[in-house]
């Protein structure tokens, strides 16, 4: 066991320090003899294989009185299937210096398997066991249960969990976007494991699907491994929720809270991923704030005011809802100064562009970090699925760079008076800020 141990750590250091070629990645589309479609980049010089595996739907399909329950569900995978109670479960997999990880965001369920070529095969059966036959023992529903109530607990003397709690109930109301993944201490206290079963049956699904491999391992012998461990899943889940229109309106909402420090989030509607602005509008943002030290916020709120330690914007281009988002924090005293100048360089922004050294400058940095994202076959592996789940070819890998080369001054222009809206702003303010006014 140790002997296996330490030559997967040694498999997954070499992997993780190899960073991508400056060449094309060789991706393939595998079809299982059973109809199972998985992308594939075989990479043979380390003997361990990657698998990556997903189905759209996550936590949007809790029920609304059982919020955490699909959370609960995933972290349940791994805590006794088949014959294996939850030690028996742990042992084989060590034994087979396999490494498996379950998750469940607001999108999807995720599956991260890593596997040592001469156990693939033990270690697939364990897999198939985890996603098929789960357990549910009752010792191990509560003592993940009681996890999961830690963290809800910790979570409402966390100001920053509070903010995005409080933004998420504004922008999205009833929707299941509206309230946390993790759920209340009402709602976990009242998931039972009928809940589990259930949520488990429409949550992984092969009609939601998607799966990528990278490592030692062929085409051929790909598609069966995929029918072995994926084979007996159901073949539709259940249905998701609708699309929602962000319910955001221009002004401050303020959380009191014991704090020296006030934690803001902030936003607007966004953008589709599959929109022809997509890329104007990522080059926009990285300028506008998702660029460190060298982004417009940062520059105005901390470098210039000393207003925060640290601005940063992002797109959110969830399954069902679009939105634009940023964080920063700053003392109660300057809060309201901090949102001020982020309101006006929001609104000089919209009405000016960028200039060109600002362009060029993010397209070098856009372009230049991409390939370092490849840095192992758990990463490459990570990328390929969220691909597919974006609808994204199997050429985008090797032509992304192009598309951020070819946004030009103009189109941020133009994307920047469609999308920007400084007046609709919403911010959410956990603290006891000073001078701030809600009314706007």
């Amino acid at each position: 066991m140790i002997r296996l141990a330490l030559r997967l750590c040694a498999a997954l250091t070499l992997a993780l320090s190899a960073a991508l070629p400056a060449r094309a990645i060789d991706i393939r589309e595998v079809t299982s003899p059973g109809g199972i479609r998985a992308w594939l980049v075989e990479e043979h010089s380390i003997p361990f294989t990657a698998l990556e595996i997903r189905f759209r739907g996550g936590t949007s399909l809790d029920p609304a009185d059982k919020r955490g329950v699909t959370l609960l569900m995933a972290s349940l995978l791994e805590e006794g299937a088949g014959d294996f109670d939850s030690q028996g479960f742990a042992r084989a997999r060590d034994d087979l210096a396999a490494e498996f990880r379950f998750d469940a965001g607001r999108d999807s369920v995720s599956v991260s398997a890593r596997m040592l070529s001469e156990n693939r095969d033990q270690a697939a059966e364990l897999l198939r066991l985890a996603l098929t036959q789960p357990r549910f023992d009752p010792d191990a529903i509560e003592r993940v249960r009681g996890q999961m109530l830690s963290i809800i607990r910790s979570e409402q003397s966390d100001p920053n969990a509070i903010a995005w709690r409080e933004f998420d109930a504004l922008a999205f109301g009833d929707h299941p976007y509206g309230s946390s993944p993790n759920g209340t201490e009402d709602s976990v206290a009242a998931i039972t494991r009928d809940d589990l079963v259930a949520i488990h049956r429409g949550a992984l699904a092969r009609d939601r699907l998607y799966v990528s491999a990278v490592g030692d391992i062929t085409a051929e012998e790909l598609g069966p491994l995929l029918d072995r461990i994926l084979g007996d899943l159901p073949e539709t889940g259940a249905p998701l929720p609708p699309h929602v229109e962000p319910a955001l309106s221009g002004g401050v909402s303020i959380v009191e809270f014991p704090v020296p420090q006030s934690v803001v989030v902030f936003g607007q509607k966004g953008i589709r991923r599959d929109d022809p602005d997509f890329f104007a509008a990522y080059v926009l943002n990285h300028i506008l704030g998702g660029s460190g030290f060298g982004a417009r916020l940062m520059e105005e709120v901390r470098e210039r005011r000393g207003l925060t330690y640290g601005i940063y914007t992002w797109l959110a281009p969830m399954d069902l809802a679009e939105l634009w988002q940023g964080q920063f924090a700053s003392a109660n005293e300057k809060v309201a100064e901090a949102i001020g100048v982020v309101r006006e360089e929001w609104a000089r922004i919209a009405a000016e562009g960028v200039s060109e050294d600002e362009l060029q400058a993010a397209k070098t940095y856009l372009t230049g970090s991409y390939p370092l994202r490849f840095d192992g076959n758990g990463p490459i592996a990570a990328i390929l699925v969220g691909m597919q789940m974006e609808g994204l070819p199997i050429s985008y890998v090797n032509e992304r760079n192009g598309y951020i080369e070819s946004v030009t001054a103009e189109d941020i222009r133009r994307v920047a008076a469609r999308l920007m809206q400084p007046d609709g702003l919403r911010f959410v303010v956990v603290g006891q800020p000073r001078g701030l006014d809600v009314s706007n």
